[in-house]
């Protein structure tokens, strides 16, 4: 078949899969729609639940006969030396290629949601903490980063980035996320899509659509959203991503909505996304997702009606490993109860990205090309980078921070000295390495309390744990207490565990009842608040917790979400002043544990009023975040405010570093709409800038606002432009405005498409004098 029209890389790729596709035998062609986890166990503490029950049996060597779609997480599930790893995958690919009767390797495919999930790989900061920085150029590097070191062991798709728009803090995968607002998830994750694709690597969104709206924040729970919450919060991120990342493959959500499974819907995997949307890449089902139409889902009797399903809403490839795609679905296309063209469709799919990837071409190489260092210096200090940038000082009412050089420091608290304090749950240590306590980490991980003291070296540095992360023993109180009393200052540092399937207080399956900081944490910083000595708070956590309840009690507050290997040091650089804190909330802190879901995206009924005792206004709002400079922002100006419905507007200020250090300040746009024809959030981010700044220096920043970004979807269900007023708020954060532009939008309603503009456009030029 060396000379088949196939193998031929001159002709267009749709060519070459028809020809190829005419050779394949059923068999043959069903091979390519599934994975195989290789050396995953199912029991144990280590695995999913319900694994077992989805996995089949098979004979590895009779299978590849047929040939392969998919590996799964060959670094990803067991520790393994990134060298060794990379020339046992070689093999295997070798070994599936001469096993069949076309030659074609599988897609290996990875997690890389905080980096690359394998041994010795760097890790780096969790999305959460993307979102906090603002800043997707850096991010977009941290993709590129991540995709060089997929593709240096020979893995093809990576399983990121989660797209899902956070909706109540108490779910477990909010680390997972970029944040509470709909933009800013979608060009953060838009810039980690570019940089993993720019790679060579097949970015895969996820998880589409709706996961992270579950009710009661229970993970794989059913969906409660509304077509317009659907439609103008949980969507946009994954189009944005599409049409301006170039992502090639899409994940379809466990849950379902209003009664359909994601997995099992035409109308969202099909008619939206392909029709609508034109995506032309592959859909792969999330972990068993398939499988889960029969037994979770119940919407299909057996595992081949199951598969009919998938495949008929439009899921090509079947993961982790096969179930559904294999025997039954063949059995069942044989005996006349699935179409054959569903399985050509989703064949076709496959082999036309194989193709891309040079899967198909002759000359396609298993092997690394060079020596394998997934932790190199520069991985390093891009994450110091992203760690640093993340760090978000939420309050210093009385300057005490940054710290004195010859401070006496009491460091207090849990997850002070516990270097998986920095890594959310799909990092490799705590992914993985919880069930290899015998193996090293790998990577060099400091804690706040190592950092600290390099970061201080003639500061008087003591620790005491205090107590656990989630247990209730306060046994521990007496010596953090005795530890504060001989200090100038506690720096208390709390937060999470993370851990999958509720063995962590953070992660996948790790869902909380409300917003209390775990275990008996929250007693201790009574404790040590009490003693009168001045207490720093420091938050490690996955999720944002509710501080009300120390209010003007805390000498000041910083808030890190998992941020990753260079954490440590980032931190303490923070408390030290080495760091400028710049970091941004992506998610509003409450006053109170309960009265949840709630986000900044309230329409004027969610907001606090007389009508209710209760009052959601956060403690610190979407956006916050302080420095150890100051800014001021001058010369607000703005073209003319009558626009038509399909017009544009421009509005420039100055902002100028007024402190003695230089800093970043981060611009937001926010747009208010008045009076429209439903009900619309009170504010929502349309557009923002990092902007970083010598003292003393300025700089003037232009946002360009298209109406198109004022579109939603009216009652009939279309995505609209209504006339009326409008308001752009620039803001530091979601609740504080310094400018504010009105505008009139004049002429008819217009309906908008895909082809819509999706962003503000920025720019940044200089000021002399």
């Amino acid at each position: 078949m060396t000379t088949a029209p196939w193998r031929d890389p001159a002709l267009p790729a749709a060519a070459r899969v028809d020809d190829l596709l005419a050779r394949m035998t059923l068999e043959e062609k069903a091979a390519q729609l599934y994975g195989v986890w290789v050396g995953a166990a199912t029991d144990g503490d280590g695995v999913a639940p319900l694994q077992r029950e989805m996995t089949a049996d098979y004979d590895w060597d009779e299978l590849i006969t047929l040939g392969l779609g998919q590996l799964t997480r060959s670094f990803g599930t067991a520790p393994v030396d990134p060298a060794l790893g990379a020339q046992a995958l070689a093999r295997a690919q070798r070994r599936i290629a001469a096993a069949g009767r076309f030659g074609i390797p599988a897609v290996a495919h990875e997690e890389c949601l905080a980096g690359f999930t394998a041994w010795g790989a760097t890790a780096y900061p969790v999305p959460l903490a993307w979102g906090a920085t603002f800043d997707p150029p850096l991010v977009e590097e941290l993709g590129r980063r991540i995709g060089r070191d997929l593709r240096s062991v020979g893995v093809h798709q990576g399983l990121a980035p989660v797209l899902d728009v956070v909706r109540d803090p108490r779910w477990g995968r909010v680390e997972e996320t970029i944040g509470e607002d709909p933009y800013l998830v979608g060009t953060v994750g838009t810039a980690y899509v570019r940089g993993l694709e720019s790679a060579g690597v097949v970015a895969t969104l996820k998880h589409f659509a709706g996961y992270a709206s579950s009710a009661g924040a229970r993970n794989l729970a059913p969906v409660r959203a509304g077509i317009r919450e659907f439609a103008d919060v949980t969507l946009p991120p994954f189009e944005m991503a599409l049409r301006e990342g170039g992502a090639r493959s899409v994940m379809a959500a466990y849950t379902e909505t209003d009664g359909v499974p994601a997995s099992a819907d035409p109308g969202l995997l099909t008619e939206l996304l392909r029709q609508e949307w034109g995506f032309t890449g592959t859909v792969v089902a999330d972990y068993f997702g398939i499988g889960f139409l029969e037994t979770l889902h119940r919407v299909a009797g057996s595992e081949a009606e199951a598969a009919h399903l998938a495949l008929e809403a439009g899921i090509d490839v079947e993961l982790p490993t096969l179930k559904c795609y294999g025997k039954p679905l063949v059995a069942a296309v044989r005996e006349g109860r699935v179409p054959e063209a569903l399985v050509d469709r989703a064949a076709r799919r496959v082999l036309t990205q194989k193709c891309e990837l040079g899967l198909l071409d002759e000359d396609w190489r298993p092997e690394p090309s060079g020596p394998v260092d997934l932790d190199s210096a520069a991985n390093r200090a891009l994450a110091r980078r992203l760690a640093e940038e993340s760090v978000v000082l939420l309050d210093n009412p009385d300057g005490l921070l940054p710290l004195a050089p010859g401070t006496r420091v009491a460091v207090v608290g849990p997850r002070a000295a516990d270097a998986l304090a920095m890594l959310g749950c799909y990092s490799f240590p705590s992914h993985v390495l919880t069930h290899h306590p015998e193996v090293p980490t790998g990577i060099g991980i400091p804690s706040v309390l190592e950092a600290l003291r390099a970061e201080l070296p003639d500061a008087k540095v003591t620790f005491a744990e205090g107590c656990g992360v989630s247990d209730p023993d306060t046994s521990g109180f007496e010596e953090a207490v005795a530890r504060a009393a001989e200090a100038d200052v506690c720096v208390a540092v709390l937060g999470d565990r993370a851990g999958l399937f509720g063995r962590g207080t953070s992660g996948e399956g790790c869902d909380v009842t409300d917003l209390r900081l775990p275990g008996v944490q929250g007693d201790l910083l009574d404790t040590l608040v009490a003693t009168g000595v001045p207490v720093v708070l420091v938050l490690l956590t996955g999720r944002p917790y509710a501080l009300g309840r120390w209010h003007d009690r805390l000498a000041a507050v910083v808030q890190a979400f998992f941020p990753g290997q260079g954490g440590g040091p980032a931190v303490a650089g923070v408390l030290s002043g080495r760091v400028n804190p710049s970091g941004r909330l992506p998610v509003s802190v409450p006053h109170v544990p309960g009265g949840q879901p709630w986000t900044y995206l309230q329409p004027p009924l969610g907001l606090a009023d007389e009508v209710s005792n209760l009052d959601p206004t956060p403690m610190y709002p979407f956006g916050h975040g302080r420095s150890y400079t100051t800014f001021g922002w001058e010369d607000f100006a703005g073209t003319d405010p009558e626009i038509g419905t399909d017009g544009s507007y421009d509005l420039t200020l100055t902002v100028r570093n007024t402190g003695d250090r230089a800093g970043a300040e981060v611009v937001q746009l926010y747009l208010h709409d008045p009076v429209a024809s439903v009900t619309r959030p009170d504010v929502r981010l349309i557009g923002y800038r990092r902007v970083e700044l010598e003292p003393g220096e300025a700089a003037r920043v232009t946002f360009r606002f298209h109406t198109d970004l004022s579109a939603f979807t009216d009652r009939s269900g279309r995505r609209v432009v209504e006339p009326g007023a409008l308001e752009l708020r620039v803001a530091a954060s979601s609740a504080d405005v310094r400018h504010t532009a009105r505008l009139n939008l004049t002429g008819p309603v217009r309906p908008v498409g895909t082809d819509r503009r999706l962003r503000c456009e920025t720019a940044v030029t200089a000021v002399t004098g």
